[in-house]
């Protein structure tokens, strides 16, 4: 159940707390009031759609917080913990929904920051709300299938999930076949193409190697002749005097004899002497290495010409290709895997086909089994629906649910599922659509939520106006079915009828002001006369009478009297 709700900077909310209690919560107030927005905060709290604009004007943030109190904690208690999620020794959760103006949201479970499909995975098991809006899934004949799924047991949705995974596998299968299957033609050009391809590629005779070194190999033998001239001229320097009247040489042999003449006067100068010696022999065995290196040299004009075509085969097969050998030869299997397959087509047609049939006859089977189950839940929540709306005051009602089987596959089975109804003697049966009222579909729908409520123990169901549309007698019985499932479930209703809220537990006023060009929505927990008044205000406006304070007053003594049971 929902013990306590704090919303902030949220709609024309600036700050509002509510402690809720168990059994019938209600909330009235003026239209425009703000009652609404509190199903929107419970609605974000559990995950709903985020949306910045119902960020209050002039605030950068919205902050929206729940707490919770779990009667039955081991459903939830698992889910927690798969999570990661610390779970209050108080058997209490806290959620927490921050809209930024940015359009991020951040949810939180105990203070621990989640995504909102986690979210939803939780509070799922937790509140049911019944919007506005909602009774348009009953209007909506592709949900009736989903309704009457709902009350599916475990093995239910087994069967069921085993056949959403068995017709997703025939759609697959069958876009394969389909791209399979292309026209003759077309397959024979791809055919041409994909070993036009590999006979390019292989043809080539690439290496990795060979990418590696070519480059190399082919800039030292197109810079030959530049080599081979910087070298000599080098060489020629060192050894020999055509470029001055002393070789590097020769004038370092001539420094080594001045030094050696006057080495042995200082220690200092016997160790450059040597220096000298060891400088004069390595400039001697570089000149031997420059002079080899000459005698190497190959000026070839048709290897290069060959490197330099194979640098271009191997550039243009990387632009079509890959950005590496490597790279080709992956999309060389690739393609060669690709061309096997359309060598040997037709047996993976028929490979296929037979998996096809297999599935198919599969699903046909299990179709079948699903489509029983569902005809008992049907022929049960028939029943059901039937008792809950005679007591809701339908007395006339039939109420049938009508099974049709397509003629192909859905993720459903086969089952085409479509909601009936006659509301008055000797009418025919039609869609709901065709003949419900307003009043009516909330009396359905509050028929629904009540049966499955039951089935699927949600802890708190929330109700906004779904008392639309009716009044009188009937609104006193819908009033006591509110009030007859809040004894087993928390319940918040939001309502403008007297005979609802006079049945409350805790019954709280919304109010809107206007404080200093500020809206200020006020939330207030009413005690005996001031419930009496607010009645009153239902019964008969904003003017209160002596008159409608007494018949409100009577109202709440006759409540007291029904929630006793007399």
């Amino acid at each position: 159940m929902i013990v306590e709700l704090n919303i902030e900077n949220f709609a024309i909310v600036e700050r509002l707390n509510i402690n809720f209690t168990k059994g019938l919560n209600v909330l009235t107030g003026e239209t425009g009031a703000g009652k609404s927005i509190i199903v929107e905060a419970i609605s974000l709290i559990l995950g709903g759609r985020a949306n910045k604009d119902l960020i209050r004007t002039g605030y950068d943030k919205a902050i929206l917080e729940g707490l919770f109190f779990l009667e039955k904690p081991k459903k939830i208690e698992r889910i927690l913990n798969q999570y990661g999620i610390e779970q209050d020794r108080g058997n209490y959760i806290l959620i927490t929904r921050e809209l930024h103006a940015t359009g991020r949201s951040v949810s939180r479970i105990n203070g621990r920051t989640v995504t909102v499909n986690m979210l939803n995975n939780i509070t799922k098991h937790l509140v049911d709300i019944h919007g506005q809006h909602e009774h348009q899934s009953l209007l909506n004949v592709e949900r009736h299938i989903d309704i009457i799924d709902s009350f599916g047991d475990d093995s239910f949705n087994e069967l069921k999930e085993k056949i959403k995974s068995d017709y997703i596998r025939i759609l697959n299968l069958k876009k394969k076949l389909k791209s399979l299957s292309l026209e003759e033609m077309e397959r024979d050009r791809e055919i041409d193409i994909l070993k036009y391809q590999i006979e390019e590629i292989d043809s080539s005779n690439l290496s990795v190697e060979e990418d590696e070194n070519i480059l190399i190999e082919y800039n030292k033998l197109n810079n030959a002749q530049n080599i081979e001239s910087n070298l000599g001229k080098s060489v020629n320097i060192l050894q020999s005097k055509e470029y001055d009247s002393f070789s590097t040489i020769d004038s370092l042999n001539d420094v080594i004899n001045l030094i050696e003449e006057i080495k042995d006067n200082d220690i200092q100068l016997e160790k450059i002497y040597n220096e000298l010696i060891n400088i004069s022999f390595e400039l001697q065995d570089i000149t031997r290495n420059l002079n080899n290196y000459m005698e190497n040299i190959v000026i070839d004009k048709e290897q290069l010409d060959f490197l330099e075509d194979r640098i271009n085969t191997i550039n243009k097969l990387k632009k079509k290709y890959g950005n590496s050998v490597q790279e080709i030869f992956i999309y060389r299997d690739k393609i060669y895997s690709k061309l096997q397959l359309f060598l040997n087509i037709e047996e993976e047609i028929q490979d296929i086909n037979k998996k096809i049939k297999k599935v198919e006859e599969d699903l046909k089977i299990n179709c079948a089994l699903l489509s029983e189950k569902r005809k008992l839940i049907g022929s049960n929540l028939e029943k059901e629906i039937f008792r809950e709306l005679q007591e809701l005051n339908m007395k006339d009602v039939v109420f049938k649910i009508n099974f049709e089987e397509y003629d192909y596959f859905t993720i459903s089975g086969l089952d085409k599922v479509e909601f009936l109804i006659s509301t008055n003697p000797g009418e025919k049966l039609k869609p709901l659509s065709k003949i419900v009222s307003g009043g009516e579909m909330s009396r359905i729908m509050l028929a629904f939520k009540s049966i499955l409520a039951e089935y699927d123990y949600i802890p708190c169901l929330i109700f906004d106006e779904i008392d639309t549309g009716i009044s009188g007698r009937t609104a006193q019985i819908v009033g006591e079915k509110i009030n007859n499932i809040s004894k087993k479930h928390q319940v918040i209703c939001i309502s403008h009828l007297p005979q609802i809220a006079a049945l409350a537990d805790t019954h709280f006023s919304i109010s809107k002001k206007i404080i200093e060009d500020k809206t200020i929505v006020k939330v207030k927990k009413l005690n005996y006369e001031e419930r009496i008044n607010e009645l009153a205000r239902l019964l008969g406006g904003v003017d209160l009478t002596n008159t409608t304070k007494l018949h409100a007053k009577e109202m709440l003594e006759l409540t007291k009297k029904i929630k006793k049971g007399f």
